[in-house]
């Protein structure tokens, strides 16, 4: 994260949990993920531009991953979240609040390195993730949401166990 100017951050959500559903399905490690969350905090400046540039930064250095990066500044995230969900956000007040809201017990989770060592984030735990549960988190998921996910990560992993909502 120094390299980047950014206090702190962490790969998360999606390509956590789907990496290890893949290791415990002896599936290929790329198999079904779409992209790596990088996520930081930064409330410094909001703006559009600030975001892209750090966007711009990071996905240059990263650019020979055979995956793209979703790089997103969780400070500006209510900036934008009502035109793409359709409903309001309460700005988080740090990346760890950004994370507790995530809409999976098992996707909640966010990686970093840390002098060499892995830091892990999972306010909900880790039996979720390795018991391949879907659980929703209802911080800030609704039914819907919740339901089209399930769906999606069903026809890629029918070992999962699917908490109703």
């Amino acid at each position: 994260s120094e390299e980047f100017g950014l206090k702190d951050y962490y790969i998360g959500a999606g390509c956590i949990c789907q990496s290890v559903w893949n290791y415990q399905n002896g599936l290929d490690a790329l198999y079904g993920i779409s992209d790596i969350d990088f996520v930081y905090y930064d409330s410094g400046d909001l703006s559009y531009e600030a975001e892209n540039r750090t966007v711009e930064r990071i996905r240059g250095r990263f650019s020979h991953l055979p995956v793209s990066l979703d790089v997103k500044n969780q400070a500006r995230v209510h900036l934008w979240y009502r035109g793409y969900f359709g409903y309001d956000l309460k700005p988080y007040d740090s990346l760890e609040s950004a994370i507790d809201s995530w809409p999976t017990t098992a996707s909640a989770v966010g990686v970093r390195m840390k002098q060499g060592k892995f830091i892990v984030y999972a306010p909900y735990g880790l039996n979720d993730l390795f018991g391949q549960i879907i659980r929703a988190n209802k911080v800030q998921i609704t039914k819907e949401t919740y339901e089209q996910k399930c769906k999606k990560w069903m026809e890629r992993w029918n070992s999962l166990t699917i908490i109703e909502w």
